[in-house]
């Protein structure tokens, strides 16, 4: 049964709820876990016969695999969500996973690229090969404009504004927003679109970056050019494409914009996500203190 109710959540959180698709493969994957941890230790499979220990055993059952903090939260997450579902269909008679406590989570900053490095990043991606056209594209894309990696794979050519200087971008779910585009990112769209797009896209579509077989490129296929980049560019940080989106909001923050239009920018629904950007420069500011001025605490 509790398998079925899983199949029937994820066709709730599709229809009702609009998440994205690799929302839902998160959701599902950590609620299988969840589910047949119930089924094959307690022999479980009507959902209101779980209660919190069940719960909080299968959280211990995490720690001992030493499963980050992190990854913990997020899977309590789900089930939170899961059973608060199963309450609105009045399959339960209350949420039992409310009030089980998580593990404190440790405040890890997001790697942030220096001004620096991030040209270093876009002189290493230049060059005139229609893949070459596209991989700037796609960096002065994600660094310009701060998107996610999954909206700008899902860009169409009709979502591009680029004389006006904007492109809508959908966002989690479903919802859009419209977000600008910087003069460098403007000009490498205009030669990917020019010289680069024509030559990987032979048939009609609308996807504006394609791979070499013009198909749509995978988040695997883009990070692998991503860390061949970084490479070239001497970059020894652990890159990833959130990177440059979180770099889009650290510099923007530190030449004085304000958090409100950066929340904007970034599509966060909760300002407390975007707060994370201010804790990143005042522990720069904090740093730069650290090793410039002269009565302080330097480690030797």
């Amino acid at each position: 049964m509790l398998k079925r109710l899983l199949k029937e959540y994820e066709y709730y959180l599709r229809i009702t709820k609009g998440l994205s698709s690799n929302s839902i493969k998160s959701y599902v994957t950590d609620l299988t876990e969840y589910v047949e941890f119930i089924s094959r230790n307690y022999n479980i499979e009507d959902p209101d016969r779980i209660t919190k220990q069940h719960i909080r055993n299968f959280i211990a059952r995490l720690k001992r695999k030493d499963s980050s903090t992190s990854s913990i939260s997020r899977k309590m997450s789900a089930i939170r969500s899961f059973h608060k579902y199963l309450l609105l269909e009045k399959l339960v008679q209350a949420n039992v996973a409310l009030g089980v406590r998580l593990p404190k989570k440790e405040k890890k900053l997001p790697t942030v690229l220096s001004v620096e490095e991030v040209d270093a990043l876009m002189i290493a991606s230049d060059g005139d090969h229609p893949l070459e056209l596209r991989n700037k594209a796609m960096l002065e894309m994600l660094y310009g404009s701060g998107l996610r990696i999954s909206e700008l794979l899902d860009l169409r050519l009709s979502d591009l504004h680029i004389n006006m200087g904007f492109i809508n971008v959908t966002g989690k779910g479903n919802k859009e927003r419209i977000v600008p585009v910087g003069a460098e990112a403007s000009y490498a769209l205009r030669r990917y679109l020019d010289k680069g797009r024509p030559q990987l896209k032979k048939v009609p579509g609308d996807i504006l970056f394609v791979n070499s077989r013009g198909g749509s490129i995978s988040r695997v296929g883009f990070y692998k050019v991503l860390k061949t980049l970084t490479q070239k560019a001497g970059i020894t940080k652990d890159v990833s494409p959130h990177t440059l989106r979180h770099s889009f909001a650290t510099h923007l923050l530190d030449n004085g914009v304000d958090l409100r239009v950066v929340q904007e920018l970034l599509g966060h629904e909760d300002i407390s996500t975007t707060q994370i950007y201010t804790h990143i420069t005042k522990q720069q500011l904090k740093d730069v203190y650290e090793e410039f001025h002269p009565r302080a605490n330097k480690k030797e």
